[in-house]
């Protein structure tokens, strides 16, 4: 009961803005806290890096880490004036995708794993740099990556809880929230 209480709350906090768009003044830690589709995906990472981490604990450090890394080098992208396609829509792909392989009970090797989070991670690292005030790009890039791991650890310990209390299937259902509400964000957009 307590957990459905958790979630309900965290999903109404984020119902803010359903995609990030250029134009928004706020600060990099607060920044993945106005999307929806953001914290999604980032809780979703968390959530199946604690799926997958039952069998190689490094999996709870190395997969939301890849993330993480691979977003940095999406925003430095972005700050160099580099151009990638179809940000919004792999933004929004990677929550799909990210809540398919919990509901999936996909457990990859963990490098294929870095490598789902980290191609995911560069478009949602792009997105946050076009954001960014003209100055202080330095802490407006900390305060997101702050954020990033704050929500990836919000997701590791909920899938942990979760886990252990109920097991893999409870943990499956998770995905189908970040999944479903995911199409939420994809309708309201």
């Amino acid at each position: 009961m307590r957990l459905k209480i958790g979630l309900t709350a965290l999903l109404l906090v984020a119902a803010g803005p359903a995609l990030a768009h250029p134009g928004h003044e706020a600060s990099g830690f607060l920044h993945p806290f106005t999307g929806l589709d953001h914290m999604l995906a980032m809780v979703g990472v968390g959530l199946w890096a604690a799926f997958m981490a039952g069998r190689k604990p490094v999996i709870a450090v190395a997969v939301p880490a890849a993330f993480l890394v691979m977003m940095a080098i999406g925003a430095a992208a972005g700050f160099a004036g580099i151009k990638l396609p179809l940000v919004e829509a792999a933004i929004l792909a990677s929550v799909f995708v990210i809540g398919g392989l919990i509901i999936g009970a996909v457990r990859l090797p963990v490098a294929w794993a870095m490598a789902v989070v980290g191609l995911f991670a560069v478009f949602h690292g792009y997105a946050h740099a076009l954001e960014a005030p003209p100055t202080a790009a330095g802490s407006y890039i900390l305060g997101f990556l702050a954020a990033t791991a704050l929500l990836q650890g919000v997701g590791l310990a909920i899938g942990w809880v979760v886990h252990r209390a109920v097991g893999d299937l409870a943990l499956r259902a998770l995905g189908g929230v970040v999944l479903a509400a995911g199409a939420v964000v994809l309708i309201a957009h």
